[in-house]
């Protein structure tokens, strides 16, 4: 694997249902924040000035939209006070219009994976209403941080 991003997610009182861990759907919720940051602002050498994340190559008018998303959970994610969540995130796949962001969000440091989680993003163009050919520059990036697809269990 090239290089891995990583980063903390606060954990917040409405991500705990009444038995005090963390509910399904906010799991979700902490790993597409994580996979906004990714994106957003994972460094990378030699940016132009005031260039950041890996979609700053991206023709204007042109975001990431989800297509799909897998998860699976191996253990409880307890609510711990003060204690962000751990999420380390890589990209393992980049197709023509489409790329594949991986994941594995822990509790503590040094913990087992509590989740793990891939997610489809389709690159489009708001303009032409269609999805847009990630050019030779936006690929370049993104396999910089290219590394294997996640075991799921199945």
């Amino acid at each position: 694997m090239a290089q891995t991003f990583t980063t903390e997610i606060q954990a917040r009182y409405r991500d705990i249902n009444l038995a005090g861990h963390v509910d399904n759907v906010e799991a979700v919720r902490v790993l597409d924040e994580a996979r906004y940051e990714f994106l957003r602002f994972a460094r990378l050498p030699g940016l132009p000035d005031g260039a950041t994340g890996l979609l700053h190559g991206t023709a204007a008018g042109v975001s990431e939209l989800v297509a799909s998303q897998t998860i699976e959970y191996h253990a409880e994610m307890r609510f711990v006070p003060y204690q962000p969540f751990l999420a380390s995130l890589w990209v393992s796949r980049v197709g023509r219009s489409s790329f594949t962001v991986a994941a594995e969000l822990r509790v503590e440091a040094g913990g087992c994976p509590a989740a793990v989680w891939e997610c489809v993003n389709v690159l489009w163009d708001h303009g032409a209403q269609a999805a847009w050919t990630i050019s030779e520059a936006v690929r370049a990036d993104l396999e910089q941080y290219a590394g294997d697809p996640v075991a799921f269990r199945r």
